[in-house]
């Protein structure tokens, strides 16, 4: 790879990468997790406001020979990201990528490789709560791994999980109904998704049909919940992205595991699912996986997407880098 920088635009992004191209890019750089081939720095965030934090996560592929940053401040709801990508070899950098889709590609695929790996194989059927704006891409994703009949919607506001529920049917071409409750929108449903800024829990175990599998991504700080804790008594297998996050930041988990090491060493990080080859267990009740973002995956997107833009001759030249002393006076 070139050590000359580029910057890679959000249409480039768009342009070079699908996002079922990117769950199967997440699936090969996350299985060399599992073989200490590449590695996430953990997670940190600094809370701005009350619902409001900075962020940044990072990653290191050996493979390839690359390490990256992204960093980012959620400000009701609103953010731009940025990913940074360096050479391994010499320290130089490779490329700037505006990462808004690139994020909202990964948190989808997250999701997509989790749904993979653990829903039932007939699944066609999903509940979404939350209408953010990712949740058109979270649903995009459980489709892509498991063609999707029906969508139902579950919001706080009407109107607005209305017109989202059409956007779905418009942009995805699957029937989608807005529901007027959480209990309707999950209640015999096979595959669950929350997508949500909740700070207070609001599924509990008892809505889940038995053979669902419950994608739960919301949640990313500690001053957000989802789920009660009576959903881990049901779980046959419990997954997660990053077990450090889940440990350092969930909420759902730490309440529940604590400084219990017994308990933590049921939680399966999702490389280890993918290196083992696993799949959902035969007679599960049902299958939890959490996702809370990590340096790793958004960086196996970012690498597909510069060895793209190289190839196809994309992106935008950074100016050259003249380094220069400090003025001390």
């Amino acid at each position: 790879m070139t050590d000359k920088p580029i910057w890679i635009t959000e249409a480039d992004v768009v342009e070079l990468i699908s996002l079922p191209e990117a769950i199967d890019a997440l699936e090969r750089t996350l299985a060399l997790e599992a073989s200490d081939q590449a590695a996430s720095m953990a997670k940190t965030h600094l809370m701005v406001a009350d619902n409001d934090a900075m962020h940044a996560i990072g990653g290191a592929a050996s493979g390839a020979g690359i390490c990256g940053f992204k960093t980012w401040i959620n400000v009701q709801g609103k953010s731009e990201t940025t990913m940074t990508l360096f050479s391994m070899e010499n320290g130089a950098c490779l490329a700037l990528v505006e990462a808004t889709a690139l994020g909202q590609m990964r948190t989808a695929a997250v999701t997509g490789v989790g749904t993979k790996r653990l829903a039932p194989k007939d699944a066609d059927n999903l509940a979404i709560v939350g209408t953010g704006k990712q949740s058109l891409p979270q649903i995009a994703a459980v489709h892509a791994v498991r063609p999707l009949k029906e969508v139902r919607v579950s919001s706080r506001n009407p109107e607005t999980r209305r017109t989202f529920a059409e956007n779905v049917t418009a942009t995805l071409g699957i029937p989608t109904r807005p529901v007027g409750t959480l209990e309707e929108a999950v209640t015999d449903s096979p595959l669950v998704t929350l997508i949500t800024n909740s700070t207070k829990a609001f599924l509990t175990g008892d809505m889940l049909a038995r053979g669902c599998h419950l994608n739960a991504m919301g949640a990313i700080v500690p001053s957000r919940a989802e789920f009660t804790e009576d959903v881990f008594d049901r779980a046959d297998v419990i997954a997660v992205d990053s077990l450090r996050s889940v440990q350092d930041l969930s909420t759902e988990f730490r309440n529940r595991f604590g400084t219990d090491e017994d308990g933590w060493d049921s939680v399966q990080t999702i490389a280890s699912v993918i290196a083992a080859d696993e799949t959902r267990p035969d007679g599960a009740d049902i299958t939890l996986y959490k996702a809370m973002g990590m340096g790793l995956s958004d960086l196996a997107l970012a690498i597909e997407i510069l060895e793209r833009a190289q190839k196809a001759g994309r992106g935008h030249k950074v100016p050259d880098r003249v380094k220069l002393p400090p003025r001390l006076q």
